[in-house]
């Protein structure tokens, strides 16, 4: 409860699932993958430190494998898009109650708006991957990673391969309890701290 008490200031703004459910105010609903709560540790693998896992793995929540929608939790407007391969994502920005957060979402296809656009959670700003895209990049990305930022995102100098991507997040540098408090809010109870 007290987690929902100091998230309270940034709710009074209406906030509502990323996913298609019959009440998008409903966090019950929401399922995740086996390894997909936020604050577990994740092993390290080649390449890849261990690190706390800074979001949630939001499985996809009916069959529907053409077009399972991803709208944002809030408005805000798109500050950072990348769309090559699994790890495409968006930034979006939100004012609530005087103070900003950043909201990510990562593994989706499908993006259809662009960076500067202002957006809000009554149409998608994406979709979950397609089989196709599954038998591509590996069907572990049958989900989708939602993050609740505190602090902006990393700036990052946009390439050839990325024109869009001018913020990361903080992913895979949260290796202690304390880097993954100071970064990131519980996606599960923003979501239900209404």
């Amino acid at each position: 409860m007290l987690a929902c008490i100091l998230l309270t200031g940034f709710l009074q703004s209406a906030v509502f699932l990323p996913i298609n459910a019959a009440n998008r105010h409903d966090a019950s609903t929401i399922q995740l993958t086996e390894i997909g709560a936020f604050g577990i540790l994740r092993k390290a693998r080649p390449g890849v430190p261990a690190h706390y896992h800074t979001g949630i793995d939001v499985k996809r929540p009916n069959g529907d494998y053409d077009f399972n929608p991803v709208y944002p939790v809030a408005e805000g407007v798109v500050i950072s898009k990348r769309t090559d391969g699994p790890y495409a994502n968006l930034i979006i920005e939100h004012t609530m109650s005087g103070k900003k957060i950043w909201s990510l979402y990562e593994h989706i296809a499908g993006i259809n708006v662009g960076v500067g656009d202002r957006v809000g959670p009554t149409l998608p700003v994406a979709r979950f991957m397609n089989r196709n895209e599954l038998n591509r990049y590996g069907w572990q990305f049958d989900h989708f990673h939602l993050e609740i930022l505190k602090v902006q995102p990393l700036r990052l100098q946009p390439t050839a391969q990325t024109p869009e991507r001018f913020y990361n997040s903080y992913s895979l540098v949260c290796y202690t309890k304390n880097d993954l408090e100071k970064y990131y809010h519980n996606p599960m109870l923003f979501l239900r701290c209404r």
